[in-house]
C-alpha cells in the first residue's frame, strides 16, 4: 500500500524509516519531507506547489493522497492536527493516524487541557487559568516561587517558562501578554504548580472512538518510556531547546512506576476520551514528572514526540505500519507490542547560536565508513537536499540531526551513538556530550 507521511523533521524522517521496513508498504510520499526522507528507502518527497493537479479550495494533503492512491495518512507535527487535518482525511475516506480537531485541542490549549485533567482526575500539578495580566501578576504574588507560566495555545516550544523567583514569573508574563512573545498563544496564561521531581515521557498508540468505545476496543497502549533532554548545555544547564537528544528505556523507571503511572495518569485519561467522544486515532505523548507523591502530568501532546521519536520507533519489534492500520480500525486492543531487549540512545547536532539565531546552508558531510562502523541511524530533522543533488545536505534549522544507534547495554548503545556523530561534520556543529548519562536528566529541582 502508499502511505502518506505529513511533516518534515527528525520524527517524521523516523515514521517514515520504521514505515519502509514493512513488506506491506509500498511506497510512502512525504509532504513535504526534508534532506533525510529524499534518500530513504520507499519515500517521494513531494511539495504541494510542484503538484499542478491540486484545485483552488482543495486541501493539498488529501488531494495529494489521493493522486497517489495512498489508503492511510500519519501526521506528524501538532499544528496541521489542531487545524483539523485528520477530519479532513477522513472526510475524504482516508484512513489518518492522528486525532481530529476536537481531540487536538489537548494541546493546542493549556486551559483545556488542565480543565480536562481535573475534570477526570488525571494526577497532575495544580493550575489557575488567567486572562488579565494583573490578575496574573497577583496570583503570583500569592503563590510565591518557583511556579511555572504557561502559554495557553501552539507556541512551538517556546510558550513555557520555569521562573525561579516572582521577578522572573511577572516578567515572563509581561513578555507573554504584553509583548507577543508567542503571539496570540500567550493572550490566555495557565500558571501552575512547581513539582520537584525527575522528567520523562511516555509515548503511546491511541485508539477511540464512539463505536470503539461502545464495542470495548477504546485502548490505549504504552510504549517503553523514554527521556528527552532539553537543555542546550551538558548536565541540564543552559536554555530550553526542542530538545538536545532522548534515550530509551530507562532504568530508574520502575514497573511499579509505570503501573502507578497506568492507574492514575493513563487510565484516567482513556476513560475522559471516551467521555467526551473524542475520534482519538492516533499517538499521545504523556510529559510526566516523577515526584515523591508518585507520577505528576506535566503536558499532553497529541502526537509522538521530537527526539523520542528517535530512541523509541527504532526498538520496536513489530511492524509499525500494521499498528498504525490497527490504530485506525479499532483492532489495536488486540495488537501486541513486543520490543528489543537493549537500549537505544539519540543525541542531537545542532547548529551554532540555536536556539537563538544560527547559520543556515553549510554543507553536511559524512565518513561513511566509521559511520557504518558505528552502526548508528542518522535521522535527519533540519537539513535540506542541495543544488548539486539529493546526497548533498545542507543544513536548514536549528536542530539539524539525531544520531541514533542500539546497544544490548547502555553504555554500547551510547558509544555507538557518538562515534555516529563523529562520522558527522558541517560548520559550527554542536551536541551535549552527556545525553543519558547521570545528571544528564531533566529535574524539576532549582
Amino acid at each position: 500500500m502508499n502511505i502518506m507521511v505529513v511533516g518534515s523533521g527528525g520524527r517524521e524522517h523516523t515514521i517514515c524509516w520504521k514505515l519502509a521496513q514493512s513488506s506491506s508498504v509500498e511506497k510512502i510520499f512525504v509532504v513535504p519531507g526534508n534532506g533525510g526522507t529524499a534518500n530513504e528507502s520507499k519515500c517521494v518527497n513531494v511539495n504541494p506547489k510542484d503538484c499542478d493537479y491540486i484545485k483552488e479550495g482543495e486541501n493539498p494533503y488529501v488531494a495529494i493522497a489521493k493522486h497517489e492512491n495512498c489508503r492511510l495518512a500519519v501526521i506528524g507535527p501538532e499544528d496541521p492536527l489542531a487545524a483539523g487535518i485528520a477530519d479532513e482525511f477522513w472526510n475524504a475516506s482516508i484512513p489518518c493516524v492522528g486525532p481530529k480537531k476536537a481531540a487536538a485541542q489537548l494541546e493546542a490549549s493549556k486551559d483545556l487541557s488542565k480543565n480536562f485533567m481535573k475534570k477526570y482526575g488525571v494526577a497532575c500539578a495544580a493550575s489557575e487559568t488567567f486572562v488579565n495580566k494583573d490578575a496574573a501578576i497577583e496570583y503570583v504574588k500569592k503563590q510565591g516561587a518557583p511556579i511555572v507560566i504557561k502559554a495557553d495555545g501552539l507556541a512551538a516550544g517556546k510558550g513555557v517558562v520555569v521562573a525561579a523567583t516572582e521577578e522572573e514569573a511577572i516578567k515572563a508574563i509581561c513578555d507573554l501578554m504584553d509583548n507577543g512573545k508567542v503571539g496570540d498563544a500567550g493572550k490566555k496564561l495557565v500558571i501552575e504548580e512547581y513539582l520537584e521531581g525527575v522528567e520523562i515521557s511516555v509515548l503511546a498508540a491511541v485508539s477511540v472512538t464512539p463505536e470503539f468505545a461502545l464495542s470495548g476496543n477504546a485502548v490505549i497502549k504504552s510504549f517503553q518510556p523514554a527521556r528527552d533532554h532539553k537543555r542546550l548545555l551538558d548536565g541540564a544547564k543552559g536554555p530550553n531547546t526542542g530538545g538536545m537528544g532522548a534515550v530509551s528505556p530507562l532504568d530508574d523507571v520502575s514497573l511499579e512506576t509505570m503501573d502507578q503511572f497506568n492507574k492514575d495518569i493513563l487510565t484516567p485519561t482513556l476513560n475522559g476520551l471516551i467521555k467526551e467522544k473524542f475520534d482519538y486515532r492516533g499517538f499521545i505523548f504523556f510529559g510526566v514528572m516523577l515526584t515523591k507523591n508518585g507520577p505528576k502530568l506535566l503536558e499532553y501532546n497529541v502526537r509522538l514526540g521530537d527526539p523520542e521519536t528517535q530512541a523509541v520507533l527504532p526498538l520496536m519489534d513489530f511492524d509499525f505500519a500494521s499498528m498504525c492500520i490497527a490504530i485506525t480500525n479499532g483492532s489495536l486492543k488486540d495488537f501486541n507490542l513486543k520490543w528489543k531487549k537493549g537500549y537505544q540512545v539519540a543525541p542531537v547536532v545542532v547548529s551554532g547560536g540555536y536556539p537563538e539565531a544560527y547559520k543556515k546552508g553549510c554543507k553536511i558531510t559524512f565518513n561513511e565508513a566509521l559511520l557504518k562502523e558505528s552502526t548508528a541511524k542518522i535521522f535527519i530533522a533540519g537539513a535540506v537536499s542541495g543544488r548539486r543533488g539529493e546526497d548533498d545536505l545542507l543544513t536548514s534549522g536549528g536542530r539539524v540531526l539525531a544520531s541514533s544507534a542500539f546497544g544490548e547495554t547502555f553504555k554500547e548503545a551510547w558509544e555507538k551513538a557518538y562515534k555516529g556523530i563523529s562520522a558527522v561534520k558541517f560548520e559550527d556543529a554542536f551536541y551535549r556530550k552527556d545525553i543519558g548519562l547521570p545528571g544528564a536528566a531533566e529535574s524539576g529541582k532549582l
